[in-house]
C-alpha cells in the first residue's frame, strides 16, 4: 500500500524498503539523498549521479529529512555497513 506524505514528492510503500520513506515515483530512499548530501555533494550535483531525479524531488527529500531527522537517522543506521567489513579487503 502506498501512504503519502506531508511532503508532495516522497511517499512510502509497503511493498518498496518495507515502508521506508522513497521519492513518489521511484525506489530512491530518502536516505540515499541525505546521505550523499551529508558527504558533501550539493543538491544540484545529486542529479548528475541520479539522473532520474529531480532537483526538486532531491530538495524534497531534504526537506522531509529535515522534519524527520530521527527516521532517517534510524534507516540509515540499519543500512550501515559496519566499519570491519568496509577495511576486510586491507587483510587480503
Amino acid at each position: 500500500m502506498v501512504q503519502a506524505t506531508e511532503h508532495h514528492y516522497i511517499v512510502k510503500n509497503d511493498d518498496i524498503l518495507g515502508g521506508e520513506p522513497i521519492i513518489k515515483g521511484t525506489r530512491t530512499p530518502v536516505r540515499a539523498i541525505v546521505e550523499t548530501w551529508r558527504l558533501g555533494v550539493a543538491p544540484e550535483e545529486i542529479t548528475l549521479g541520479m539522473p532520474h531525479l529531480t532537483l526538486a524531488q532531491v530538495f524534497g527529500a531534504l526537506s522531509y529529512y529535515s522534519d524527520h531527522q530521527s527516521e532517517i537517522n534510524a534507516y540509515m543506521e540499519r543500512n550501515r555497513i559496519p566499519d570491519e567489513l568496509l577495511d576486510s579487503h586491507k587483510l587480503l
